[in-house]
């Protein structure tokens, strides 16, 4: 399994965005949707990886932080996207994931990992960059929407970008609804006040 210090982590921020170009481009299903599934309406979305990817190069450029890259060495090789859950208007159309209060969240939506560096625990080093820059954000709460079931189970790593259950449940989360027996909101309270009054 990978160690933290086998990576370095930044922001995706406007001096990085060719790395996430590289990366991005080197991954089909990521050339495709350039992290713009949760934020973009499904027909605005679809079919559209020219548009989707100038939409995340607008976000980025704009000073708007969407996600952290890992890099190993000089190289880009896995991303995690996080930000406010306001940011991520498809959740909310969503039966399975629309919010369950009116709490204000941060949230993890999706893991992007080049093929040689999955299976490894990188997606775990991952979110817990992404609870760190959340936090340092003013996050107190973040969500993921994790799938519940094993990784076997599934056919393809399209059907796991969010991440599985036992993952997060490792790095404390704890499960917030129960709609669904696929995937579910998790929550994980990383302000000390939240937590008492839990």
């Amino acid at each position: 399994m990978f160690s933290a210090h086998e990576f370095k982590f930044k922001p995706a921020t406007p001096d990085v965005w060719p790395d996430l170009e590289t990366l991005f481009s080197g991954l089909p299903a990521c050339a495709m949707c350039w992290c713009m599934y949760w934020r973009k309406t499904r027909s605005e979305w679809w079919g559209h990886s020219a548009e989707n990817k100038q939409a995340m190069r607008v976000l980025v450029e704009s000073g708007t932080v969407p996600g952290i890259l890992a890099y190993a060495g000089r190289q880009p090789v896995a991303w995690c996207s996080v930000a406010p859950r306001s940011e991520f208007p498809g959740l909310d159309r969503s039966p399975t994931l629309k919010r369950i209060d009116d709490e204000p969240v941060w949230s993890i939506t999706c893991f992007a990992i080049a093929r040689e560096y999955r299976r490894r625990g990188l997606t775990s080093l991952l979110a817990q960059e992404a609870i760190a820059f959340a936090q340092r954000s003013g996050a107190q709460i973040v969500e993921a929407y994790p799938l519940i079931n094993e990784p076997k189970k599934y056919r393809t790593i399209g059907e796991a970008f969010l991440g599985f259950a036992t993952t997060f449940e490792r790095l404390g989360f704890k499960q917030a609804s129960h709609r669904s027996r696929v995937r579910n909101i998790m929550r994980l309270y990383v302000s000390s006040k939240r937590q008492e009054r839990r």
